[in-house]
Protein backbone atom coordinates (compact mmCIF):
# COMPACT_ATOMS: atom_id res chain seq x y z
CA UNK A 1 0.00 0.00 0.00
CA UNK A 2 1.27 3.67 -0.91
CA UNK A 3 -0.51 6.33 0.70
CA UNK A 4 0.04 10.40 -0.70
CA UNK A 5 -1.78 13.14 0.47
CA UNK A 6 -2.19 16.24 -1.67
CA UNK A 7 -3.17 19.92 -0.65
CA UNK A 8 -6.25 19.90 -2.81
CA UNK A 9 -8.41 17.92 -5.02
CA UNK A 10 -6.58 19.59 -8.15
CA UNK A 11 -3.44 18.34 -7.27
CA UNK A 12 -4.50 15.25 -5.83
CA UNK A 13 -6.36 14.62 -9.41
CA UNK A 14 -3.08 15.50 -11.14
CA UNK A 15 -0.83 12.88 -8.75
CA UNK A 16 -3.44 10.38 -9.45
CA UNK A 17 -3.46 10.46 -13.11
CA UNK A 18 0.64 10.88 -13.36
CA UNK A 19 0.44 7.73 -11.72
CA UNK A 20 -2.11 5.78 -14.28
CA UNK A 21 -0.16 7.25 -16.95
CA UNK A 22 2.88 5.59 -16.28
CA UNK A 23 1.50 2.34 -15.50
CA UNK A 24 -0.52 2.49 -18.83
CA UNK A 25 2.51 3.93 -20.84
CA UNK A 26 4.09 1.03 -18.68
CA UNK A 27 2.18 -1.79 -20.07
CA UNK A 28 1.81 -0.71 -23.83
CA UNK A 29 5.53 -0.12 -23.69
CA UNK A 30 5.87 -3.90 -22.49
CA UNK A 31 2.58 -5.47 -24.61
CA UNK A 32 2.06 -2.91 -27.25
CA UNK A 33 -1.51 -2.13 -25.57
CA UNK A 34 -3.23 -1.61 -22.20
CA UNK A 35 -6.56 -2.35 -20.27
CA UNK A 36 -8.17 0.80 -17.91
CA UNK A 37 -10.91 0.10 -15.32
CA UNK A 38 -12.20 3.80 -14.34
CA UNK A 39 -14.81 5.25 -11.69
CA UNK A 40 -17.30 7.80 -12.04
CA UNK A 41 -18.49 10.05 -9.43
CA UNK A 42 -17.86 13.83 -8.75
CA UNK A 43 -14.56 12.89 -6.74
CA UNK A 44 -13.09 11.49 -9.94
CA UNK A 45 -13.34 15.27 -12.32
CA UNK A 46 -10.13 16.20 -11.43
CA UNK A 47 -8.36 12.91 -12.24
CA UNK A 48 -10.29 12.03 -15.47
CA UNK A 49 -9.78 15.58 -16.52
CA UNK A 50 -5.71 14.88 -15.97
CA UNK A 51 -5.83 12.34 -17.46
CA UNK A 52 -7.59 12.78 -20.42
CA UNK A 53 -4.69 15.15 -21.21
CA UNK A 54 -2.07 13.25 -20.41
CA UNK A 55 0.56 11.48 -23.03
CA UNK A 56 -1.15 8.34 -22.92
CA UNK A 57 -1.41 6.53 -26.84
CA UNK A 58 -5.43 6.04 -25.99
CA UNK A 59 -5.31 3.99 -29.51
CA UNK A 60 -3.65 1.63 -27.66
CA UNK A 61 -5.97 1.22 -24.77
CA UNK A 62 -8.69 -0.68 -24.37
CA UNK A 63 -11.48 0.73 -21.12
CA UNK A 64 -13.93 -0.79 -18.77
CA UNK A 65 -16.13 0.66 -15.99
CA UNK A 66 -17.27 -0.03 -12.70
CA UNK A 67 -21.07 0.05 -12.81
CA UNK A 68 -24.19 1.54 -14.15
CA UNK A 69 -28.01 1.74 -12.56
CA UNK A 70 -30.48 -0.51 -13.96
CA UNK A 71 -33.46 1.13 -15.94
CA UNK A 72 -31.72 4.51 -16.05
CA UNK A 73 -31.53 5.63 -19.68
CA UNK A 74 -27.85 7.12 -20.82
CA UNK A 75 -29.57 10.36 -21.35
CA UNK A 76 -30.15 10.96 -17.74
CA UNK A 77 -27.70 13.27 -15.90
CA UNK A 78 -26.77 10.33 -13.20
CA UNK A 79 -25.86 7.54 -16.11
CA UNK A 80 -22.16 6.78 -15.96
CA UNK A 81 -22.05 5.90 -19.29
CA UNK A 82 -23.31 9.79 -19.88
CA UNK A 83 -20.40 11.00 -17.25
CA UNK A 84 -17.76 8.95 -18.92
CA UNK A 85 -18.35 9.68 -22.93
CA UNK A 86 -18.73 13.64 -21.84
CA UNK A 87 -15.93 13.96 -19.30
CA UNK A 88 -13.45 11.02 -21.08
CA UNK A 89 -14.00 9.07 -23.79
CA UNK A 90 -15.08 11.71 -26.20
CA UNK A 91 -12.03 13.63 -25.59
CA UNK A 92 -9.62 11.04 -26.12
CA UNK A 93 -9.22 8.91 -29.35
CA UNK A 94 -9.39 5.30 -27.58
CA UNK A 95 -8.85 1.85 -28.62
CA UNK A 96 -12.39 0.35 -27.66
CA UNK A 97 -14.62 1.38 -24.66
CA UNK A 98 -16.99 -1.11 -23.05
CA UNK A 99 -19.50 0.10 -21.35
CA UNK A 100 -21.79 -1.16 -18.84
CA UNK A 101 -25.72 -1.38 -19.90
CA UNK A 102 -28.45 -1.54 -17.44
CA UNK A 103 -30.83 -1.55 -19.95
CA UNK A 104 -32.31 -4.07 -22.01
CA UNK A 105 -31.73 -7.71 -21.53
CA UNK A 106 -29.37 -6.91 -18.55
CA UNK A 107 -28.45 -10.62 -17.88
CA UNK A 108 -27.26 -10.58 -21.62
CA UNK A 109 -25.32 -7.53 -21.32
CA UNK A 110 -24.03 -8.93 -18.06
CA UNK A 111 -22.77 -12.30 -20.38
CA UNK A 112 -21.08 -10.23 -22.88
CA UNK A 113 -19.66 -7.87 -20.93
CA UNK A 114 -17.78 -10.13 -18.83
CA UNK A 115 -16.29 -12.34 -21.59
CA UNK A 116 -14.90 -9.24 -22.82
CA UNK A 117 -13.34 -8.30 -19.69
CA UNK A 118 -12.01 -11.84 -18.58
CA UNK A 119 -9.82 -11.92 -22.05
CA UNK A 120 -6.98 -10.56 -20.55
CA UNK A 121 -5.99 -8.61 -17.45
CA UNK A 122 -6.84 -4.67 -16.26
CA UNK A 123 -3.34 -3.36 -16.04
CA UNK A 124 -4.29 -0.23 -13.93
CA UNK A 125 -7.93 0.30 -11.83
CA UNK A 126 -8.93 3.27 -11.12
CA UNK A 127 -10.67 2.49 -8.20
CA UNK A 128 -12.72 5.12 -5.72
CA UNK A 129 -13.97 5.10 -2.60
CA UNK A 130 -17.77 5.48 -1.77
CA UNK A 131 -18.91 7.24 1.33
CA UNK A 132 -20.16 3.89 2.77
CA UNK A 133 -16.50 2.65 2.42
CA UNK A 134 -18.36 0.70 -1.17
CA UNK A 135 -15.71 -0.33 -3.75
CA UNK A 136 -18.04 0.44 -7.32
CA UNK A 137 -21.84 -0.82 -5.85
CA UNK A 138 -20.80 -3.17 -3.81
CA UNK A 139 -22.57 -1.47 -0.62
CA UNK A 140 -21.95 -3.04 2.59
CA UNK A 141 -22.24 -6.46 3.60
CA UNK A 142 -20.06 -6.87 0.33
CA UNK A 143 -20.10 -10.07 -1.56
CA UNK A 144 -16.09 -11.28 -1.19
CA UNK A 145 -16.70 -14.68 -2.78
CA UNK A 146 -18.67 -14.47 -6.16
CA UNK A 147 -16.21 -14.92 -8.78
CA UNK A 148 -18.33 -13.63 -11.71
CA UNK A 149 -17.12 -10.22 -13.26
CA UNK A 150 -20.25 -8.19 -13.14
CA UNK A 151 -22.92 -8.46 -10.82
CA UNK A 152 -26.53 -7.35 -9.88
CA UNK A 153 -26.98 -5.34 -6.91
CA UNK A 154 -29.14 -4.06 -4.37
CA UNK A 155 -27.91 0.01 -3.15
CA UNK A 156 -27.98 0.77 0.28
CA UNK A 157 -29.55 4.17 1.76
CA UNK A 158 -26.15 5.46 2.37
CA UNK A 159 -25.49 4.92 -1.12
CA UNK A 160 -28.33 6.30 -2.31
CA UNK A 161 -27.73 9.70 0.01
CA UNK A 162 -24.62 10.05 -1.67
CA UNK A 163 -25.80 10.21 -5.12
CA UNK A 164 -28.66 12.59 -3.84
CA UNK A 165 -25.68 15.07 -2.34
CA UNK A 166 -23.14 14.60 -5.15
CA UNK A 167 -26.48 16.05 -7.17
CA UNK A 168 -27.28 13.47 -9.76
CA UNK A 169 -30.64 12.45 -7.94
CA UNK A 170 -33.47 14.85 -6.67
CA UNK A 171 -34.36 13.05 -3.95
CA UNK A 172 -33.64 8.83 -2.34
CA UNK A 173 -36.35 7.99 -4.20
CA UNK A 174 -35.45 8.78 -7.67
CA UNK A 175 -32.60 6.61 -7.41
CA UNK A 176 -32.88 3.33 -8.87
CA UNK A 177 -33.01 0.51 -6.27
CA UNK A 178 -30.61 -1.62 -8.07
CA UNK A 179 -27.45 -1.85 -10.36
CA UNK A 180 -25.02 -3.75 -12.67
CA UNK A 181 -21.55 -3.87 -10.17
CA UNK A 182 -18.37 -5.09 -11.36
CA UNK A 183 -17.25 -7.72 -8.09
CA UNK A 184 -14.98 -7.19 -5.64
CA UNK A 185 -13.30 -10.23 -6.97
CA UNK A 186 -12.93 -8.85 -10.17
CA UNK A 187 -11.74 -5.41 -8.96
CA UNK A 188 -8.75 -7.26 -7.27
CA UNK A 189 -7.56 -8.31 -10.36
CA UNK A 190 -6.44 -5.43 -12.05
CA UNK A 191 -2.50 -5.30 -11.83
CA UNK A 192 -2.35 -2.02 -10.13
CA UNK A 193 -4.80 -0.21 -8.23
CA UNK A 194 -5.03 3.34 -8.08
CA UNK A 195 -7.77 5.26 -5.28
CA UNK A 196 -8.23 9.37 -6.16
CA UNK A 197 -10.16 9.81 -2.95
CA UNK A 198 -10.98 13.41 -2.49
CA UNK A 199 -13.18 15.57 -0.05
CA UNK A 200 -13.91 15.46 3.99
CA UNK A 201 -17.12 13.85 2.69
CA UNK A 202 -14.78 10.95 2.38
CA UNK A 203 -13.04 11.19 5.80
CA UNK A 204 -14.85 8.89 7.43
CA UNK A 205 -14.50 6.18 4.73
CA UNK A 206 -11.03 6.13 4.41
CA UNK A 207 -10.56 5.90 8.00
CA UNK A 208 -12.82 2.79 8.59
CA UNK A 209 -10.58 1.10 5.48
CA UNK A 210 -7.03 2.19 7.13
CA UNK A 211 -8.01 1.60 10.81
CA UNK A 212 -10.09 -2.01 9.87
CA UNK A 213 -8.97 -5.33 9.48
CA UNK A 214 -10.32 -7.01 6.62
CA UNK A 215 -14.10 -7.15 6.60
CA UNK A 216 -16.80 -7.24 4.31
CA UNK A 217 -19.07 -4.53 6.76
CA UNK A 218 -16.29 -1.75 5.20
CA UNK A 219 -15.73 -3.17 1.64
CA UNK A 220 -12.48 -0.49 0.85
CA UNK A 221 -10.41 -2.65 3.48
CA UNK A 222 -9.89 -5.59 0.66
CA UNK A 223 -8.06 -3.06 -1.31
CA UNK A 224 -5.05 -3.50 1.89
CA UNK A 225 -5.08 -6.73 0.44
CA UNK A 226 -3.71 -5.87 -3.10
CA UNK A 227 0.10 -6.13 -3.97
CA UNK A 228 -0.04 -2.59 -5.60
CA UNK A 229 -2.66 -0.17 -4.17
CA UNK A 230 -2.08 3.89 -4.36
CA UNK A 231 -4.40 5.34 -2.27
CA UNK A 232 -4.18 8.86 -3.20
CA UNK A 233 -6.00 11.48 -0.45
CA UNK A 234 -5.85 15.24 -0.29
CA UNK A 235 -5.74 17.20 3.28
CA UNK A 236 -9.42 16.43 4.01
CA UNK A 237 -10.00 13.06 3.13
CA UNK A 238 -6.95 12.58 5.24
CA UNK A 239 -8.15 14.19 8.07
CA UNK A 240 -9.77 11.32 10.24
CA UNK A 241 -7.23 9.37 9.71
CA UNK A 242 -4.84 8.72 13.11
CA UNK A 243 -2.82 5.96 12.45
CA UNK A 244 -1.57 3.65 8.89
Amino acid sequence: MNINISSTPLQLGQNAAALVENKLNEAILEKGEARLLVSTGSSQFETLAALAGSSVDWGKVSIFHLDEYIGLDISHRASFRKYLYERFIDRIAVRAFYPVDGNGDVEGNIRQLSAEILKNPIDVGLIGIGENAHIAFNDPPADFDTRSPYIVVKLDERCKLQQVNEGWFSSIEEVPPTAISMSVHQIMQCKVIVSAVPFLVKAEAVAMTLHNELTNLVPATILKKHTDWHLCLDINSASKVVRI
